[in-house]
């Protein structure tokens, strides 16, 4: 039972194991990510550095390479982590087999004992003689060779377990050695940042002598964007009427389409009207029932018979009845089912859209952020700054139908895509090539990105559900 459990042991150690290692393939992955993605905006800050002068340009360019290389520290922290669990784990591992291999060689000593002192009444020879018969001898010699085979299985665990010993200790130093690297390349990184942090604090000063310029420039990019919010607004509450009014008229011609089939239905089959009377008394002549449109009063005559209510059954008023019961009920008229379907394929796929470009880093975040140099300043971001290289390509990052083109002073040319009630927004585009109503696919080139007022090629990239703004950075993937 004990060596049951032994084992039990070692497995759930070598499931932990395999699970760490998923995991610690992940972190490397992203990584390998964040790095590529440092050495690009490494390589756009060196085109802004040919300026003498600091610009924001370079400034945006030295914190974006910042908030890389903090997350390249924090990944490193995780592998780290993950490492010292997979060396938990190992060092478990190694325990469980050296007690079983301690357990295996205790009992073969044993089995050994037990037959050196049992040598002379276990003789072979004289421990087959001594059968009764034939059947008997077969059946001890048999008992022998078992014996004999337990013996050699226990000296092949005890083989097999040495070697996996061995085999964890080398992937335990393994892991030592890589978590020793993983640590140098963590201080290392720690001080380019002191480095890069003295560097944009270095740019932040130089910038602080040209608080006209910039504030200037703040105004100007405000209106932009007021003007580009305001106008994506409406472009976005008419779309959301335009479908709301399709889906309505969809809906108005599916009753319309119920009513026919119940009125056809009606047609083929009509009602009939059944009429009830005394057991004693005839029913009423055929005249008195055309005549009367829904009962009939007894009426005062000497003649003993009288004429009851003529009853209609139910389904003749089906007809004019369910028309009204059918427009009662509650419909969602927002969004067609195509629409619909179209939006959930969208919210599915968040945290896996492509990038609006190939490449680029994220220059600007989300939300109201102070300024990198006038800090009592609050700048406004509707979606993510992408800055990327010249003459880049937009596209289109899930399929969808434009809704507009147009042009905003200041922000260029801007595409508006829907997906449901979903949008997104490329603002900012020195050219286009696609027209309102047609229709996108994911990663088709749409426009060519356009150049801020340094001279930076950047896209502004939003996406809205309904008339909220989301963030772009939780929508793309990493």
């Amino acid at each position: 039972m004990r060596l049951l459990f032994t084992i039990l042991g070692v497995l759930v150690c070598f499931s932990l194991g395999a699970q760490q290692g998923d995991s610690r393939t992940d972190l490397e992955k992203r990584r390998q990510q964040i790095m590529e993605s440092i050495r690009q905006t490494e390589a756009e800050l060196a085109a802004t550095r040919q300026n003498k002068q600091a610009t924001m340009s370079q400034l945006r360019a030295l914190q974006a390479k910042l908030n890389e290389r903090q997350r390249l520290v924090n990944n490193i922290s995780n592998e780290i982590n993950a490492i010292n669990n997979s060396i938990l784990v190992s060092t478990q591992e190694v325990g469980s087999l050296k007690k079983n291999l301690e357990l295996l060689k205790i009992r073969y000593a044993q089995s050994i004992r037990y037959a050196y002192s049992n040598r002379s009444s276990y003789n072979m020879l004289a421990f087959l003689f001594s059968a009764s018969d034939f059947n008997d001898a077969a059946r001890r010699a048999k008992y022998l060779k078992k014996y004999r085979d337990f013996r050699k299985d226990q000296v092949a665990q005890i083989y097999n377990t040495q070697d996996q010993i061995q085999k964890k200790i080398s992937a335990l130093n393994s892991e030592k050695a890589q978590k020793d690297l993983l640590y140098k390349e963590q201080e290392e990184q720690k001080r380019v940042i002191q480095s890069e942090t003295n560097e944009t604090n270095d740019v932040v000063n130089q910038l602080k002598g040209k608080e006209n310029d910039l504030a200037a420039q703040i105004e100007k990019n405000r209106k932009a964007t007021r003007q580009l919010d305001k106008t994506i607004n409406e472009m976005i509450r008419r779309e959301i009427e335009i479908a709301r009014k399709k889906a309505q008229e969809e809906q108005r011609k599916k009753e319309e389409e119920e009513r026919r089939k119940i009125a056809a239905a009606n047609a083929s089959n009509p009602p009939m009207r059944i009429g009830t009377r005394d057991e004693n008394n005839p029913p009423p002549p055929a005249t008195t029932t055309a005549t009367t449109p829904a009962t009939v009063k007894p009426t005062t005559t000497t003649t003993p018979a009288t004429t009851k209510p003529v009853e209609t059954a139910p389904v003749a008023a089906t007809a004019t009845e369910r028309p009204a019961r059918t427009e009662s009920r509650p419909v969602n008229l927002s969004l067609t089912p195509e629409a619909a379907a179209l939006a959930n394929s969208f919210e599915s796929n968040r945290g896996r859209l492509p990038w609006p470009v190939e490449k680029g880093f994220v220059s600007g975040r989300f939300g109201v952020h102070p300024h990198p140099v006038e800090r009592k300043v609050m700048v406004e971001n509707n979606g993510v700054t992408i800055r990327t290289s010249e003459g880049a390509t937009a596209r289109a990052v899930f399929e969808g139908t434009v809704a507009n083109v147009f042009s905003i002073p200041g922000a260029g040319w801007n595409i508006l895509i829907t997906h449901g009630n979903y949008f997104t927004v490329y603002s900012g585009l020195a050219s286009t090539r696609v027209k309102k109503g047609d229709h996108v696919s994911t990663k088709q080139a749409i426009g060519t990105v356009g150049k801020d007022d340094e001279g930076d090629n950047v896209i502004n990239f939003q996406i809205w559900k309904g008339a909220s703004k989301m963030d772009p950075e939780g929508w793309i993937a990493r």
